[in-house]
């Protein structure tokens, strides 16, 4: 109930608001699980795609998200539950990834869509960045689901860092065929399939978007940026 007054008030804002164009929309199965792999270039990705589509998507955030104190990080918590977000303790690597596997096996098993962003973390600078194999590989072959690749298209130029009015134009959501990975089934611990089956989405993603691809990790690509920023400050002072 929660999520269908959201979606009609918040969704029904954003699609008046920004009319975002879709490509492939008859792609989304009308019943029955399905994995969306999606590019992530902005924070506003998780709201767009789900508003758009006449189906539940639940994507994972981070914990932060639902455990902030006061009445501004319940507000945040209500919305991010809202909107059909699951949280994830990012605190160890490990355990953090293996609450998202958890917890897209889960949301498949009940006959859902389940959102997830292979590479981990929204793209510094608008290009496409290695996809993560431990997530969405190990959740696909654990459940034999199709993976629908979608691609975002200039969300990130809506609201770039640091600004804070949103720009009014029109994003574009661009929706692909469904991978079928189920000669790979009972294999979902061999880390060169798992590789496999992260890099063949990520293509289809490429394919959909037309980012330029970087072969390495978006958070690998922040910290660089990260330290370039810290030595050009020191350069200056």
């Amino acid at each position: 109930m929660i999520y269908g007054a959201m979606k009609l008030s918040l969704g029904g804002s954003l699609k008046l608001a920004f009319r975002p164009w879709v490509e492939g929309l008859d792609n989304i199965p009308a019943h029955g699980p399905a994995i969306l792999a999606s590019n992530h270039l902005s924070f506003s990705d998780s709201f767009f795609l789900p508003a758009v589509l006449d189906r539940k998507v639940t994507f994972i955030a981070k914990a932060e998200y639902f455990t902030t104190p006061g009445i501004k990080g319940r507000m945040t918590a209500a919305f991010f539950k809202g909107v059909g977000q699951l949280p994830v303790d990012r605190s160890g690597a490990r355990g953090a990834g293996e609450a998202a596997i958890k917890s897209g096996i889960d949301v498949l098993r009940r006959g859902e869509l389940f959102g997830i962003y292979p590479e981990g973390t929204r793209s510094p600078d608008g290009r496409l960045y290695r996809g993560k194999p431990g997530g969405l590989a190990r959740v696909a072959l654990a459940t034999g689901v199709p993976v629908i690749p979608v691609a975002m298209i200039d969300t990130e130029k809506i609201q770039p860092p640091g600004k804070v009015v949103p720009k009014l134009m029109r994003p574009g959501i661009r929706i692909g065929e469904p991978l079928d990975f189920g000669r790979y089934q009972g294999m979902e611990h061999d880390r060169f399939v798992l590789r496999a089956v992260t890099d063949e989405v990520m293509y289809a993603i490429m394919k959909l978007s037309g980012q330029e691809y970087v072969d390495m990790y978006a958070t690998a690509a922040k910290r660089q940026l990260a330290e370039a920023a810290k030595q050009e400050k020191a350069r200056r002072s």
